[in-house]
């Protein structure tokens, strides 16, 4: 099954929120009297090509409304990916058009540059062209005899990313844009490095991203020339994985489409949508408090993908607020969405790894800004075993490096029930852990914690990772929020400099975000140790840490819950079912070596209307390691994907494989394409790159 971090689990559909007041009156308060529009007619412009000034071409694919005239002109919406509109994304892209488009938003489905059937060649995620190009297509699209001028952008992942950087660049047009599952940071809360340290998801997006890159155009588009151009992107695939691991600081490289460089430079309205289960929601408390224009945003209980239907619900009529959205910004109607709370969250009771995909228990609250008045910072200080909130222990610990400690969240972004973080304990009785008092079911978290703490190694190399855990009176551990710290980057990810082994120093870990609502006679559980494995590459060395826990303490947003919360009408589709995703094998040899296997079954997948047939296999992760030894460190990821149509027969293959010394990484990366089964291409890189304190 082909599968990314790019990868939207699913189409579909919030609900009409009620009007923003006091806490004591958003009950009393009349609805908006906006209405969804009744569905309209809708013209299908199978492609349409969007010219460049350099002479390169965009293919778009579009859905127009009332049939798309000069006598009834309406607003677009622009999604703009790497995704292939005409075969691999076609069923989202159709669901969207279709629904926007009647409604009265039409939208248009633009493969990048050198992605579907585009022309030019795609080399790496956010260059400046890929703005640049955006910055033409919606000039064009706002140009259109159809069109009122009016442009919108969204996306989810990718499409998020290049909403917020295309918005940064101000286009007249662009008067309103909603990033979904996305992020201002590309070093910090991207696929690439956790917490400084070097991510399993970077080896695994790099094999989806040498696929799309190299995947060809659609012949029936393209025409006669679709050969040539294909081998022209095959020859032009770089070796991305070495290409990412040479950039392990926040440098340039990835400030390059980080709007967190300048946020006063987006001025549009943003509404901004993230899900509990995806990593990228640390972003959205940080936007709604830097961003000064008009802003609101979405968190509910998903992963990463659209907010309706998804796993875990519930699930929300999405459909309704996008357009509501739309109708506010693009065609100038008092809909209401602005009256409202800037920030709606669900606040869930237990964790999506306990109902293993099924819908969660918990309600919808609401904050009217961010930072919320109502959640404050409330700190649990350290003893031995013990979480407290009096004074910490004038004690020191010791931490025994070594121990794999992880396999309960080997996944940063889970995409499937399989990848979501079991249960802690094993990982639990390996790290030092410290528990608070029994909970009176009242307490509940709405923000990132953040874990201080005072601590030596004895390498100059050396992390530390921080799990908070929810544990119920039966003694089950399920992870609520997570931090992991390269600690030669305690004083920021641009300049990390080495330790000085046996020296204490104060660190902060920033956790990751969290709504959640212990229940009733549960316990925190904060959980410190060297690493997790697989989640990160280890340290070059084992590092054992000295806690000293006069120093250290967490930091909680307590959230103090109002006695009523506006009410959210959840009517919708319902939420996508569990899906078991890749198999996942942990075996232990003779010798000590542990080996962690994730294999997706294949996909198989033909396009209504286009005749493709589409089948795919993983990304499928092979990675061993010996206790006590990083150097034995393997990791192996490899991928698949097929396009067949009559004699139309294309096929790839990305295979990548790291392995490490003390100083250096070994990446080899190996791009196969077939015509008809026979190879056309066949490339292996094998690149050494330096370790830069990682």
């Amino acid at each position: 099954m082909t599968v990314n971090r790019r990868h939207l689990l699913d189409t579909s559909s919030v609900g009409l929120f009620a009007r923003l007041g006091d806490a004591k009156s958003w009950r009393d308060r009349a609805a908006p009297p906006w209405r969804l529009p009744m569905a309209g007619p809708v013209t299908v412009i199978e492609n349409q090509w969007i010219p460049l000034a350099d002479g390169e071409r965009l293919a778009a694919q579009l859905w127009l409304p009332r049939a798309g005239s000069a006598q009834h002109p309406a607003p677009v919406v622009l999604e703009y990916i790497p995704y292939r509109k005409r075969d691999q994304y076609r069923a989202y892209d159709q669901y969207w058009g279709q629904q926007l488009a009647q409604h009265g938003i039409g939208y248009a489905r633009v493969d990048l540059r050198g992605s579907g059937d585009s022309s030019g060649l795609l080399l790496d995620e956010y260059l400046p062209q890929e703005q640049a190009d955006a910055v033409e297509a919606i000039a064009w699209l706002a140009a259109q005899p159809w069109s009122n001028g009016a442009v919108g952008m969204r996306g989810v992942s990718w499409g998020g990313f290049n909403t917020l950087q295309v918005a940064a660049l101000a286009p007249p047009a662009l008067k309103a844009i909603m990033p979904m599952c996305a992020s201002d940071m590309r070093y910090t809360d991207d696929a690439h490095y956790v917490g400084g340290c070097l991510g399993l998801t970077n080896l695994k997006w790099a094999s989806s991203f040498t696929l799309a890159m190299a995947a060809p155009p659609d012949p029936r588009v393209t025409g006669e020339a679709w050969e040539a151009e294909w081998l022209r992107r095959l020859e032009a695939v770089p070796a991305i994985a070495a290409t990412w691991l040479g950039h392990q600081r926040n440098d340039d490289y990835w400030m390059q489409g980080s709007v967190a460089a300048d946020y006063a430079a987006i001025k549009c309205p943003v509404y901004l949508v993230g899900g509990l289960v995806d990593a990228y929601t640390d972003a959205i408390p940080r936007l709604l408090a830097r961003l000064k224009g008009p802003r609101k945003a979405l968190i509910g209980p998903w992963r990463h993908g659209y907010p309706s239907p998804a796993t875990p619900g519930p699930a929300i009529d999405w459909v309704t607020e996008e357009v509501r959205w739309w109708d506010h910004w693009l065609n100038g109607v008092d809909t209401g969405v602005m009256a409202e709370p800037m920030l709606r969250a669900f606040m869930p009771e237990k964790t999506a790894a306990e109902t293993r995909g099924e819908p969660l228990p918990g309600r919808w609250i609401a904050e009217a800004r961010w930072p919320a008045a109502d959640v404050r910072t409330r700190s649990l200080h350290l003893r031995p075993d013990e979480l407290t909130w009096g004074a910490g222990a004038d004690e020191t610990l010791r931490y025994k490096s070594g121990r794999i400690v992880g396999l309960a969240k080997p996944e940063w972004v889970p995409f499937a029930t399989s990848e979501l973080p079991g249960e802690q304990f094993a990982d639990d009785a390996l790290s030092l852990c410290f528990h608070s008092e029994p909970l009176d079911g009242r307490f509940e978290l709405l923000g990132n914690p953040v874990a201080a703490l005072r601590l030596a190694a004895d390498q100059p190399v050396a992390s530390v990772a921080v799990r908070l855990s929810e544990v119920t009176e039966d003694g089950q551990s399920w992870l609520i929020s997570y931090g992991v710290l390269n600690l030669t980057h305690r004083g920021g990810h641009a300049s990390p400099a080495p330790l000085e082994p046996g020296r204490a120093y104060d660190v902060e870990v920033p956790l990751s975000f969290v709504a959640h609502r212990p229940r009733r006679g549960a316990r925190l559980r904060l959980a410190i140790c060297d690493g997790l494995w697989p989640l990160v590459w280890p340290a070059p060395a084992p590092a054992n840490l000295e806690l000293h826990l006069k120093g250290c303490r967490l930091d909680l947003p307590v959230r103090a819950a109002p006695p009523t919360e506006p009410p959210m009408l959840l009517a919708g589709r319902p939420a996508s079912p569990p899906d078991g995703g890749p198999q996942i094998i942990l075996a232990r040899a003779a010798d000590g070596l542990l080996r962690w296997t994730s294999t997706w079954p294949e996909s198989r997948t033909e396009v209504r209307g286009v005749g493709t047939v589409i089948t795919g296999l993983g990304p499928n992760a092979d990675l061993s390691i010996r206790e006590g030894d990083p150097e034995s460190c393997v990791w192996r990821v490899t991928q698949s994907s097929r396009y067949q149509r009559g004699d139309w027969d294309c096929a790839l293959e990305s295979r990548i494989e790291l392995r490490a010394t003390q100083n250096d990484f070994v990446v080899t990366e190996t791009l196969v394409a077939r015509q008809a089964g026979a190879v056309v291409f066949e490339r292996t890189r094998e690149n050494t790159v330096a370790r830069d304190l990682m």
